[in-house]
């Protein structure tokens, strides 16, 4: 991904573009990180951008079929004491939000894996491999549903009414 900063008097814009832009405009085009002031002809952009993308299937490899990923949480659903309730309730949330593929990432935000958590290297703290093993994803997930929510039941119910949790 390429950051287009497009700098005009009286005029800065930044958007994201997937190839360069030509635009009538200065342009500065800047991958990466890039240092607190920039500076073209005479106009200088001093906000830092640091672009953050998800990383991308293939550098991954292949994601954990969902069935697998699904009964690896089921393991988990009930040795946290929940019945098949909870289960049911936790299939359908993630089904919304990244049909149980570890590899979901989305592109407008920016959350990733199975729990589509955001940033999606919050997982880390539940396991280092946290971009690719369904476990350390729904060990993560089931962590942030039981402190934010108390269970999937109502995880899903938030889900359902706002159209995320």
């Amino acid at each position: 991904m390429v950051l287009l900063v497009t700098v005009a008097p009286q005029q800065l814009t930044a958007v994201a573009a997937p190839e360069p832009v030509h635009h009538k405009l200065q342009a500065l085009e800047v991958a990466g990180q890039f240092p607190v002031t920039a500076t073209r002809d005479s106009y200088t952009v001093t906000r830092r951008i640091v672009l953050i993308a998800p990383p991308t299937k293939a550098a991954l490899g292949p994601a954990v079929p969902a069935g697998e990923a699904q009964q690896i949480a089921y393991g988990m659903v009930q040795a946290r004491g929940w019945g098949d309730d909870q289960f049911s309730c936790l299939v359908a949330l993630w089904n919304r939000e990244s049909h149980w593929s570890t590899t979901a990432g989305n592109q407008s935000s920016g959350a990733y894996g199975i729990p589509q958590a955001l940033p999606g290297s919050k997982m880390a703290s539940a396991g280092p491999n946290w971009q690719t093993d369904a476990t350390t994803q729904i060990t993560w997930g089931l962590g942030y549903i039981t402190g934010r929510y108390q269970n999937p039941c109502n995880a899903w119910a938030h889900s359902q009414a706002t159209g995320w949790y």
